[in-house]
């Protein structure tokens, strides 16, 4: 192992085989020399790209390539973007003679590909295929790698480096002090990449096929969302079109995550993936109600899928009576049996139920052709068609057969008359439970307030203020005050009468928090492309966590996905880990207990006599370290926390901002899922406990946000678990 750094960093007890001084400083300053010349080679990449752009209206032969053309280079001159903070590459690979491809060559791994003016690469993007013996590689296995090479940065200027000699068995694992120096890292704002820090076991995941669907059951710490994200980077790499064409989509719990993760796609040349919450994926209508949580579980139960199946099935009725149709001096007429035979055949089809609107109506047409054909010897006109299609008597048998239906009138109907709901659910919902449906459903008077938020994750009408309690029922549809949970019906209604459009490949982050319902909304989108779950059972939160993989995965249409582990993490310490460990009987699941590499951190347990002011006096104290810090209190306690540290001169930001530059973060525990901090302040553990009945689990989450040092201020005494 050889090692180079600055006089002033810390460097590894030389081995006699170590090179002199001299010559590491030789070979300091080449990869400096290497990085200013790739960056100029990015440069000119992107200066090329922006010429090309500039003058696309002048090669493009219509407007409409013109726009095809814009599109395709300003997002190439995205793709290109340079961030002189970021290292341009972190590794390089020496390879030997074992590999009769490579033998001899070295290649510089990095975020991107970067070649030079005659078109030789100069930085190796970390998802090409050679570019996998640097996660892979290993004495035991050195896959053609004589040296594998780690560097230093710092503010985007490089340091040192490490080198590893695997073909002398030499390998450094995790005692790589410049890889634990990245993984350690302090930070503020949004999340970063972990390219540079890729472990086999996550790089096997990362690298999975498109075909296929994976699990991720992941401990805290153990980086399944880096996992998550950087597969999506992958598959867009190795199916560029493909997934341009049908789309990457990544779903997180709540718009505070997705704010915080939103810069590691850009920062890997990922820049046109859609992210989005589930409320945001099935809102057809604004949420501007709540329902009381023994109405919304109802709703997200699984049963409700063929409760409304039952209700759209109830719609297609039988022929009664004859079609005739005037055709000028022509009378065409259709008898019962062919009729019976159109509605029967296209209900055996299962097709989405305007689909099937449709067809019948293009059947019935069919016969009309068939018998103006007969006695005209001709084929009719295609107006002569849309005319049939039109024809009075048509729209009424349609009407009458197979009526017009939207997803909003459905569940508007199933609702408010109790019989079309009896109906539907027969044998499936208890006489208490349709009851519990339509007593939820209010009647829309003046007296009623309402707010203009959905809610998530137990933040229910938090941002809107006053919000009516229950589904307030309009007239119609339209004047309804729906909730978040009726969207999730009203969103499985659509997906039996229109055919919702999919993505090539869906990353599902912190998914033990899904219902059925909304699980089934996903599988809508992902039923001819691949999901990525990822998720903590310890960290369900929702009335309706999952307690099983292989339910959500049966409800998501993917049952036979793979579930794979990830216990040992690398963000948060041993310490802090093993105090969250403390409620793992608690929370009955069934997962193995989290473990951590890391053997630094902090973890301070106390009893305070004023909350507020401890928690002031902790976040200054907290300030002296570099990184982040978050403070995590119940909800109704964050405002008054944010006011006193204000008051105290100590600038904080709201979890939704996650550019703001305030060092400190004041969030409730409920928007806390999948966020992390530095240094981490748990304001009264028992408060957040009791403010939910899964509230061991919020917890749970809670404590381990920490990747340095946890501090936990308690007035009440602690949670059993923890005593």
């Amino acid at each position: 192992m050889t090692l180079a750094a600055e006089p002033h960093r810390a460097s590894l007890p030389a081995r006699p085989d170590t090179p002199p001084r001299d010559e590491l400083d030789t070979q300091l300053a080449a990869e400096r020399a290497h990085l200013d010349t790739s960056r100029a080679a990015l440069r000119r990449m992107r200066e090329r790209a922006e010429a090309l752009f500039a003058g696309g209206e002048q090669v493009a032969g219509d407007p409409y390539a013109a726009e095809m053309l814009g599109r395709t280079l300003a997002r190439r001159v995205a793709e290109l973007a340079d961030d002189p903070t970021t290292p341009l590459f972190f590794g390089r690979l020496d390879f030997g003679d074992a590999d009769p491809d490579h033998a001899g060559r070295d290649y510089h791994v990095g975020r991107r590909h970067v070649t030079d003016e005659a078109g030789e690469p100069l930085v190796l993007d970390w998802r090409a295929p050679v570019s996998r013996s640097f996660y892979r590689a290993s004495a035991r296995d050195p896959q053609g790698v004589a040296v594998r090479r780690r560097f230093g940065f710092s503010s985007g200027l490089l340091t040192s480096f490490e080198d590893e000699h695997l073909d002398r068995g030499e390998e450094l694992g995790t005692a790589s002090r410049i890889l634990t120096a990245e993984i350690e890292r302090p930070r503020v704002g949004p999340m970063r990449d972990i390219v540079a820090t890729i472990q086999p076991e996550q790089d096997e995941l990362v690298r999975a096929d498109l075909a296929d669907s994976i699990c991720v059951q992941g401990a805290p710490g153990t980086g399944k969302t880096a996992v998550g994200l950087h597969r999506a980077a992958y598959l867009l790499y190795l199916h560029r079109e493909r997934l341009r064409r049908s789309g990457v989509l990544i779903v997180g719990p709540n718009r505070a995550f997705l704010s915080y993760i939103a810069a590691v796609l850009p920062a890997l040349g990922e820049v046109e993936v859609a992210q989005a919450t589930v409320e945001d994926l099935v809102v057809r209508a604004p949420v501007r109600a709540v329902d009381d949580p023994a109405v919304a579980t109802l709703k997200h139960d699984v049963r409700m899928a063929e409760v409304l199946r039952r209700a759209v099935d109830a719609h297609i009725g039988t022929p009664t009576e004859p079609i005739m149709v005037s055709d000028g001096s022509f009378r065409w007429r259709i008898g019962l049996d062919p009729l019976h035979r159109v509605v029967e055949e296209t209900r055996r089809e299962g097709l989405p139920y305007a689909t099937g609107r449709e067809r019948v109506r293009a059947r019935v047409v069919g016969l009309l052709q068939r018998q103006s054909e007969a006695r005209r010897a001709e084929s009719p006109s295609d107006a002569w068609l849309r005319r049939m299609a039109k024809a009075k008597p048509v729209t009424a048998f349609l009407d009458a057969v197979w009526p017009a239906l939207t997803p909003e009138g459905l569940v508007h109907t199933l609702l408010s008359d109790p019989d079309a709901l009896a109906a539907a659910a027969d044998g499936l919902l208890t006489a208490e439970e349709q009851a519990l449906l339509l007593g939820s459903a209010v009647t829309a008077g003046p007296a009623a307030e309402t707010g203009d938020g959905a809610a998530t994750d137990g933040a229910a009408g938090r941002r809107s203020g006053r919000t009516a309690t229950g589904t307030k029922l309009g007239r119609t549809p339209k004047a309804t005050k729906w909730t978040a949970a009726d969207a999730v019906l009203i969103d499985e209604a659509a997906g039996l009468i229109e055919r919702p459009a999919g993505f090539g490949h869906v990353v599902v982050d912190e998914a033990q928090d899904l219902s059925p319902m909304q699980c089934r909304a996903i599988a809508r989108r992902s039923e001819h492309g691949s999901i990525t779950l990822l998720g903590d059972l310890a960290q369900g939160t929702a009335p309706w966590a999952a307690s099983d993989w292989r339910e959500s995965l049966a409800h998501l249409g993917k049952p036979d996905a793979v579930v794979v582990p990830l216990s040992v993490g690398f963000r948060v310490p041993t310490v802090v880990v093993a105090f969250a460990n403390r409620l793992l009987p608690a929370l009955a699941v069934d997962v193995p207990p989290a473990e951590s590499l890391r053997r630094d951190g902090g973890l301070d347990v106390r009893t305070v006599a004023d909350l507020t002011v401890a928690t002031v006096a902790e976040v200054r104290a907290a300030l002296a370290h570099d990184g982040s810090v978050g403070v995590i209190a119940a909800e109704d306690t964050v405002d008054r926390l944010r006011a006193a540290l204000a008051d105290a001169g100590v600038e904080t930001a709201s979890a939704d901002d996650v550019a703001a530059a305030a060092r400190v973060t004041v969030v409730p525990a409920t928007l806390v899922k999948g966020l992390e901090y530095d240094h981490v302040v748990v304001v009264e553990p028992a408060a957040i406990v009791a403010a939910e009945p899964r509230g061991l689990h919020r917890l749970y989450v809670v404590l381990t946000r920490a990747v340095s040092r946890l501090s936990v201020l308690h007035r009440e005494p602690l949670p059993e678990p923890l005593g």
